[in-house]
């Protein structure tokens, strides 16, 4: 095919591709007309983030879906008897935000006992809002912050915790800090309640910390700390585990997101998934909520039982509300990159078993999302994919690598031609000054947004929440725009325009779920999924970004989070 032939094709398509867009506009706006509409919101600042980033007044709703987006006027003759209306005065709207890479399903399971220190900036503030949680929680019962945070951002004093300072602040209760998944800082109660008095207690991938005498500090260092905590931790029953959920998911609309892609995590049991699929049953969830399937074996048997559960899944099981995607995030766990310390030693036979079991992924026609941050491991796993596309092309399965911290230019030709998408995360918002301190200036240029973004490769943003990374969609947005952690202090050179940032954290995001026909942008046809905001997200200074708060959150026309009324 010549170059004018070539051409002559792609105007065709975009023209048939522009014809069906104006041709469902009609059917819908004639809808509209036919039927008046359950809700309009009018007199606002409606940003779209369709292809053009249209800036509207009003739009329209019924079943759930926007049936007209225009002027005020113009929406406002739509209404019928029934129509309920709400008056924006001049507020700005946004499509909801959703997050492709998290880990709130698990978070679920211990919602009720945490604190969380997501942008706080103050480690004396910090330590209040423990006290303030153990005054309120019965003695011996657990109190948490499990992840999110670093000693990094806090302004005052970025001293390591005590058993002794926890031993005053609790004496009650057992307490313990995740400091990301680098370590656990414990209290007494807390060092009984999990048997660390033992000489002879092996915790997998961390160690306890004991003094000269044997007696432990209070803390476990390593990343397997946390899987060994999580394991600890009192579960309620099936009703309690529901009702922790649905507080989890409160939260997460309160913060402005509607929908969330969950990739398992260390300690994960598909049991997990039954408080979710329970509030869905009952047609009760407030998010969307799709996963993929977890598992992280270490050796070939292992690895053989991978392979049977993937053999066993149906690809995209679900609707819009709830479903599983495919694979993901570790495919074997030796070679699940941490982004520091630099240097995975990629063994033959480890990246043998690893192949073999994407390879089962590709076969079955799944999706997989790949953990992918030191660039050793990105172009060891661009070579295996790029052999397994030989065999089975996985295009259009829609495999992304995720994280991409140390993605490099000669590496976006390859993901081009896999057809692979990328994901990008703000952990740097909590751990910016610790991949300084690791990388030196080198740190500053992950992860590559702008590079990402001038690519034209599909990408979007999420937060690798909870544990790694606060789960607020603004930090995220924040962190792109002005490349910034808590405390202030500049960890990212790369940045984007918060037109592309806000894109990234929405329309972008929503193939990832296979969801782009539903979700994303606030056009007719999709899921009226959307947030009225205190302030407008394109006119805020870049600094104040972080301190959005939606007013009114809703998934599917229905209203999930409304704040109070100030008096």
């Amino acid at each position: 095919m010549n170059a004018n032939t070539e051409n002559s094709m792609r105007r065709k398509i975009a023209l048939l591709a522009w014809v069906a867009a104006v041709s469902a506009n009609f059917a819908w706006t004639g809808l509209a007309r036919a039927q008046a509409p359950d809700l309009i919101l009018t007199n606002g600042k409606i940003v779209t983030v369709d292809e053009r980033f249209s800036i509207a007044q009003a739009l329209a709703v019924r079943d759930g879906r926007i049936v007209a987006v225009g002027k005020s006027g113009e929406i406002s003759r739509l209404a019928g008897k029934s129509t309920r209306r709400i008056d924006l005065h001049g507020k700005t709207v946004i499509p909801g935000l959703i997050d492709n890479h998290a880990h709130f399903v698990r978070a679920a399971q211990h919602w009720g006992l945490e604190v969380r220190w997501d942008g706080v900036t103050s480690r004396h503030k910090a330590l209040d809002l423990l006290r303030e949680r153990v005054r309120k929680t019965p003695p011996g019962e657990w109190v948490a912050v499990l992840g999110g945070w670093s000693f990094d951002q806090f302004t005052d004093s970025q001293e390591p915790f005590t058993r002794a300072e926890l031993d005053v602040i609790a004496p009650s209760n057992p307490v313990a800090l995740q400091f990301i998944y680098i370590s656990v800082f414990l209290n007494g109660k807390a060092i009984d309640a999990l048997g660390l008095s033992d000489p002879d207690l092996a915790i997998r991938g961390a160690k306890v910390v004991r003094d000269y005498y044997g007696i432990p500090t209070g803390v476990i260092d390593g990343g397997g700390g946390s899987s060994f905590l999580r394991q600890k931790l009192p579960m309620g029953n099936t009703d309690a585990q529901v009702a922790v959920t649905r507080k989890l998911l409160a939260e997460l609309n309160r913060m402005g997101l509607t929908t969330f892609i969950d990739w398992g995590g260390f300690g994960f049991s598909d049991d997990l998934y039954k408080p979710f699929e329970a509030l869905h049953a009952r047609g009760e969830l407030t998010a969307r909520v799709f996963h993929g399937a977890w598992a992280a074996p270490t050796n070939a048997v292992e690895a053989d039982r991978a392979i049977e559960r993937v053999r066993a899944l149906v690809p995209l099981q679900g609707d819009h509300w709830y479903g599983n995607l495919g694979w993901g995030e570790t495919v074997f766990l030796p070679l699940h990159d941490a982004p520091a310390p630099k240097g995975v030693v990629i063994a033959p036979e480890q990246i043998a078993l690893w192949r073999r079991i994407a390879a089962a992924v590709a076969e079955r026609g799944l999706n997989l999302s790949v953990h992918a941050n030191q660039h050793d491991t990105i172009a060891a796993f661009l070579g295996e994919i790029e052999a397994i596309d030989r065999e089975k092309p996985v295009k259009a399965l829609r495999w992304s690598l995720a994280h991409v911290r140390e993605l490099q230019a000669g590496d976006l030709d390859r993901v081009r031609k896999l057809g692979l998408t990328l994901m990008a995360h703000s952990q740097a918002t909590i751990s910016g000054a610790g991949l300084i301190r690791a990388y030196g200036e080198s740190a500053l240029e992950q992860t590559p947004l702008r590079m990402i973004q001038d690519s034209g490769i599909p990408w979007g943003l999420g937060s690798d929440a909870n544990g790694a990374a606060p789960a607020n969609p603004f930090y995220t947005l924040w962190w792109a725009v002005t490349g910034k952690m808590f405390g202030g202090r500049k960890v990212l050179r790369q940045t984007i325009t918060r037109e592309q940032a806000l894109t990234a954290h929405t329309r972008n995001n929503a193939p990832f779920a296979f969801q782009e026909a539903n979700i994303g942008s606030l056009t007719v046809g999709k899921y009226a999924d959307l947030l009225v905001l205190d302030r407008d997200y394109l006119k805020v200074p870049a600094d104040r970004i972080k301190d959005i708060k939606p007013l009114l959150t809703m998934v599917g026309g229905r209203i999930v989070y409304e704040a109070a009324a100030k008096k």
